[in-house]
């Protein structure tokens, strides 16, 4: 069997300015997985928000509001399920984006976990159990992903720099070093670049040899 050996940390670099002027410290966002060295990065520029959509076959009529998104919070859908029900209450429960469990609340009461911090309210008709939202998260401004020159419009369709560094950012927020302006770098070695990406990172000064 043959096996293929990834890019090992800082191969790609040919040649950087001195001292620290090329790199700088990243915090790669929760969810973009497992990014190898080499690898195109992006920072995320979207603010951070949640759209709640209640499901289409509530009984209830409840709203959510009072929503405030950090950065721990996940970029993605999270599933809110009324979990009891009870006359002018009753508890829920919050699944995050990769399927882990947030925790569980109560209606009327704030509740905050996973980064998310939001209060929902009863209606003129209460929740029944089976009752749920799709709560869809934008969260990590500020932090990176990989460049995606066709993914969502939050920033990512600009490449900023290139991870020095293999990490796995799956479930948790990872600090790690980018390569972002004045060096010369291996093409062959990056991961994701294409004619945008190109002219994105040329732009920072960084010169891409074959």
């Amino acid at each position: 069997m043959i096996k293929t050996e990834g890019v090992y940390t800082g191969e790609f670099l040919l040649s950087e300015a001195n001292g620290s002027r090329s790199r700088e410290e990243v915090v790669i966002a929760a969810g973009s997985g497992i990014l190898k060295a080499g690898t195109l990065i992006a920072l995320i520029t979207a603010a951070n928000a949640l759209t709640p959509v209640a499901d289409a076959g509530n009984t209830g009529n409840g709203t959510i509001g009072s929503v405030t998104v950090t950065s721990a919070a996940i970029s993605g859908a999270y599933l809110l399920a009324i979990s009891e029900a009870a006359e002018n209450g009753g508890k829920f429960e919050l699944v995050d984006p990769t399927g882990a469990q947030v925790g569980e609340g109560t209606v009327g009461q704030a509740f905050t976990g996973g980064g998310l911090t939001f209060t929902l309210s009863g209606g003129a008709t209460d929740f029944a159990e089976g009752d749920g939202f799709t709560l869809t998260v934008l969260a990590n401004l500020g932090e990176y992903t990989a460049y995606d020159d066709d993914g969502a419009d939050d920033g990512r369709r600009a490449a900023s720099g290139i991870l020095f560094a293999s990490v796995d950012a799956t479930t948790n927020d990872v600090r790690a070093v980018g390569v972002m302006r004045d060096a010369e770098v291996i093409e062959s070695l990056l991961t994701g670049l294409d004619a945008n990406g190109r002219a994105d990172l040329q732009a920072t000064g960084i010169v891409i040899r074959s």
